[in-house]
């Protein structure tokens, strides 16, 4: 079979399209046949060495995707082959940029009617993440103001209409013009271009934003010197959730900032959470219902084949995309006659 894999750790060059033996589905596993892989954070983490759980080269990365069962191996049940399915692993990292893969039984979600496989390639990383933030941790309300940093962001674009779904009043940060507007279409009820507020202008115009009190709930997908100001914009008893560090430095906070107001700090990592015994077909089912039905809109921005996986990640480092990045495997129309780099902005390539 066709696959991407990393036979070296380093920057994007090191993705080297291959031909690798097809794998086989053991006991409680499924096989499938990759239509769309999600390409994430983690996936350059892991390209980078920088992943605490993917092990050594030669790896084939890729922690979720959509896709038709092919195969299930013995003892599996509920799942059947030729149903489309998306699946999750970042415990094992399995390798989903390939055109087969093999997944615990437990990680594979079937798809409801009406839900493009592109979009739900995009479900089980960012918009899981944001939907068990956002409910499960935070558990906001429709009493709430939400700060979403990185608000254009795979995780931020989900969590800004997630909490607006609840009726949460949305304050949506991000690094531009365009970008706040983009998030504002979301649903966000106001915007923050942070690079004309960077730094403690950013807390004074969230303060000012919600009258001096501060945020219910700051979800911040930055980390960094970012997560300082989530704990000095957050409010009386209200509840910090720090899930990245994408900004790959340390974090330097006062305990003043947080511990007068009451204010809880809740860290999520998805991994984890599923090694401790989370299981998230559930929560994706219902994420997916919610997509198909036309409540919440995933925005793939760019669909590229897999062999151009390096163009990708690139991408994917400049932060410039707003909306997901999508390689195409199997059976997935590109839109255009060379298969080259395709954008779609604000809209999912159709399979």
């Amino acid at each position: 079979m066709r696959a991407v894999r990393i036979d070296e750790f380093g920057g994007p060059e090191v993705l080297v399209p291959v031909e690798v033996p097809d794998p086989v589905a053991g006991p409680g596993q499924v096989l499938l046949r990759v239509v769309a892989a999600g390409v994430n954070r983690a996936d350059a983490l892991i390209r980078a060495g920088l992943y605490h759980r993917a092990g050594r080269p030669p790896l084939i990365p890729g922690v979720e995707a959509a896709g038709v069962v092919a195969a299930v191996g013995e003892g599996v049940t509920g799942i059947e082959v030729g149903q489309r399915v998306m699946a999750l692993d970042g415990v094992n990292a399995p390798g989903f940029y390939a055109e087969l893969a093999v997944v615990p039984a437990r990680q594979v979600t079937v798809l409801p009617d009406g839900l493009e496989l592109t979009e739900a390639a995009a479900l089980p990383v960012a918009w899981l993440s944001a939907w068990y933030c956002l409910r499960h941790l935070a558990k906001v309300t429709k009493d709430d103001t939400v700060v979403v940093k990185a608000a254009a962001s795979g995780v931020g674009s989900a969590a800004v209409q997630i909490a607006a779904e609840l009726g949460a009043r949305v304050v949506a940060l991000a690094g531009s013009p365009d970008k706040t507007a983009w998030a504002a279409g979301f649903g966000a009820h106001d915007t923050l271009d942070t690079s004309a507020h960077p730094g403690d202008a950013e807390v004074e115009e969230v303060l000012r934003l919600t009258g001096g009190r501060g945020a219910d709930v700051v979800l911040d997908t930055v980390g960094g010197p970012a997560f300082g100001r989530s704990l000095r914009e957050v409010g009386h008893g209200g509840r910090v959730v720090a899930l990245a560090n994408v900004a790959l430095e340390p974090s330097t906070i006062d305990t003043r900032d947080f511990y007068p107001k009451n204010a809880a700090v809740l860290g999520f990592q998805l991994t984890n959470l599923q090694i401790h015994g989370y299981d998230p077909r559930e929560d994706l089912r219902e994420l997916a219902r919610r997509v198909a039905a036309g409540t919440y809109h995933v925005p793939v921005e760019t669909v590229v084949p897999l062999d151009q996986a390096r163009a990708a990640h690139e991408r994917l480092e400049r932060r410039d995309n707003r909306g997901k990045i999508v390689l195409a495997v199997n059976e997935l129309r590109m839109s255009g006659p060379t298969g080259d780099l395709q954008e779609s902005r604000g809209g999912a390539k159709k399979s």
